[in-house]
């Protein structure tokens, strides 16, 4: 991604109930007051900077279980 530029990344949980989706970073934190989850469970990073390259990932939980994936953010 361009430093500045604005990042969307997809978690494509389904199920009947709903899963809880849940994103996070790791090795840190999601950052603050620039990121925002919508209702398709798509995670968008603002104003993007070097700092927030990283590994992102997206948990899915249901009463049938949990599943995760991940995404590479190269800044």
């Amino acid at each position: 991604a361009v430093a500045g530029s604005t990042v969307e990344l997809g978690c494509g949980a389904q199920g009947d109930p709903a899963p809880r989706v849940q994103w996070h970073k790791e090795h840190g934190d999601l950052p603050s007051g620039r990121h925002e989850v919508d209702r398709e469970n798509t995670l968008r990073l603002y104003a993007v900077t070097a700092t927030d390259a990283g590994t992102y990932v997206c948990t899915a939980q249901s009463q049938l279980g949990t599943a995760a994936a991940t995404a590479r953010l190269r800044v």
